[in-house]
C-alpha cells in the first residue's frame, strides 16, 4: 500500500468513527497528502464504505487526465470541469447520507452550491447532511513520517548551502541593496535544486532588520548594519525555513548584546521541544528569557510554526497556541528582538522533534557573523 493510500485509509477510519458516508476533500494541498496529484485542479471523494460500484473518487478536468493517471493510479477518475459539484452529485448517487466538507476551505457561495447540488440529486428524497470535517488531513498532516523528514532534511540543505556560497562570494556586502540580495539568494536557490522558495525572501538591513516581516527594496546595506535574512527552499513540496542576522563590518556594543539575547532565547527555545511539551509552554521557555533582559515589548510575534507542504501550518508555538508537540512535528524556533529605529535580530531554526533531543536541520552556524 503507498502512503497516500495509508493515509486515505487513515481519513477513512476518523470518517467512521464520525458516523459519515463519505468525505468531500477539496483544499489542494490536502489532496496532495492524500493522492500525490500535484496539479492546480483536483477533489477527492473519499467513501467510508466503498464498492466496486461506488469507489473512491478523484477528481479533475481534462488537462490532468494524463497527469492523474500517472499520479494518481489507485483511485477511480472522475473527469469534469466542475470537479467538486460533480463529486458531490457521484457522493448522492452512492446513498451518502452524511458527508464530510472542509468547512475552514469552502467559501459561502460554494457552500451554497453544495448544498443545491445535494438538493437537486435527491430528488426529492432526504437531502444528504453536510457535517463539518474541520482540519481532519491537517492534524494528522503535522507529524511527518520518514520520507517527509528527508525531503525537509534536503530542503534545508538547498537553503544552508545557498547562504554559504553568497557569503564566501561576497554578494553580502555594502553597496547592494536589499532586492539584488533576496533576488540572488532566491535564484542560488532554483539553481542548487530548490522546485522554488518557500515564500517570499525577506533581506533587511539596517533600521529595516527591525520590522518583522520586512519586504526588501531598493535600500542599501551600508557598513555596520545589522542585516536579516529570512529564507528557505521548497523540495518535494516540502518547505524549509531559517534566519540568520549578520553584521556587516565593525559590530557595535549594542548589536553583540542584543545578539547574544536572542541566541539564549533561540537556544532556551530548542531545548524546549520535545515530545508532550504544551506550544505556550515552549514559547514562554525562549521568550522569558528576553522579557528578563527588559524587552518583553521587542518581541512582537510567536515563537515558531509547523513547517511541511505549507510554509505555516500546526502547530502554532506561542502565546496563543494549543496542544501539545508530538514525535514527527517539524516546527521552527524563531524568536527576535527588534528596535524601532535601530535595528533587530531574529534567529530561526527548523527542527524535527523527536523522543530524544530535537533534531536540527538548519545547519548554517548562529555564531555572529561579522562580514
Amino acid at each position: 500500500m503507498s502512503r497516500a493510500a495509508e493515509r486515505r485509509e487513515r481519513l477513512r477510519a476518523t470518517a467512521a468513527e464520525r458516523g459519515l458516508d463519505a468525505v468531500l476533500v477539496t483544499n489542494l494541498l490536502n489532496v496532495r497528502y492524500l493522492t500525490g496529484f500535484t496539479g492546480s485542479n483536483g477533489a477527492l471523494l473519499l467513501r467510508t464504505d466503498p464498492s466496486s460500484a461506488h469507489p473512491d473518487l478523484f477528481g479533475t478536468d481534462g488537462r490532468y487526465t494524463t497527469q492523474a493517471g500517472t499520479q494518481v493510479p489507485d483511485v477511480a477518475l472522475l473527469v469534469d470541469r466542475g470537479t467538486v459539484p460533480a463529486l458531490a452529485r457521484e457522493a448522492v448517487r452512492g446513498g451518502a447520507g452524511r458527508i464530510g466538507y472542509e468547512s475552514h476551505e469552502v467559501t459561502v457561495d460554494d457552500l451554497g452550491q453544495l448544498e443545491r447540488v445535494l438538493t437537486d440529486g435527491a430528488a426529492g428524497a432526504a437531502v444528504p447532511e453536510l457535517v463539518s470535517v474541520r482540519r481532519v488531513v491537517e492534524e494528522p498532516r503535522a507529524v511527518k513520517d520518514a520520507e517527509e523528514v528527508e525531503s525537509l532534511r534536503r530542503a534545508c540543505a538547498v537553503a544552508d548551502l545557498a547562504l554559504a556560497e553568497l557569503a564566501a562570494e561576497g554578494a553580502l556586502r555594502p553597496g547592494r541593496t536589499e532586492l539584488q540580495v533576496g533576488r540572488e539568494l532566491d535564484a542560488r536557490m532554483l539553481a542548487l535544486g530548490a522546485e522554488a522558495p518557500s515564500f517570499e525572501t525577506i533581506v533587511a538591513a539596517g533600521a529595516n532588520s527591525a520590522i518583522p516581516h520586512h519586504r526588501p527594496d531598493g535600500t542599501e546595506l551600508r557598513p555596520g548594519d545589522l542585516l536579516k535574512l529570512d529564507f528557505g527552499a521548497t523540495v518535494d513540496g516540502y518547505h524549509s525555513d531559517m534566519t540568520r542576522t549578520v553584521v556587516l563590518g565593525h559590530a557595535a556594543d549594542w548589536q553583540r548584546e542584543v545578539y547574544e539575547l536572542v541566541a539564549a532565547a533561540q537556544a532556551a527555545g530548542r531545548a524546549a521541544l520535545a515530545v508532550g511539551a504544551d506550544v505556550v509552554a515552549v514559547d514562554a521557555a525562549s521568550r522569558d528569557v528576553i522579557a528578563a533582559a527588559g524587552h518583553a515589548d521587542h518581541f512582537t510575534h510567536g515563537l515558531g510554526h509547523g513547517v511541511g507542504l505549507e510554509i505555516h501550518e500546526a502547530p502554532g508555538i506561542g502565546p496563543l497556541g494549543a496542544g501539545t508537540l508530538a514525535a514527527g512535528m517539524a516546527v521552527t524556533v524563531e524568536p527576535g528582538v527588534y528596535l524601532p529605529g535601530h535595528g533587530g535580530v531574529r534567529i530561526e531554526d527548523t527542527l524535527v522533534v523527536t523522543a530524544d533531543a530535537p533534531e536540527l536541520l538548519t545547519l548554517t552556524s548562529k555564531e555572529l557573523l561579522v562580514l
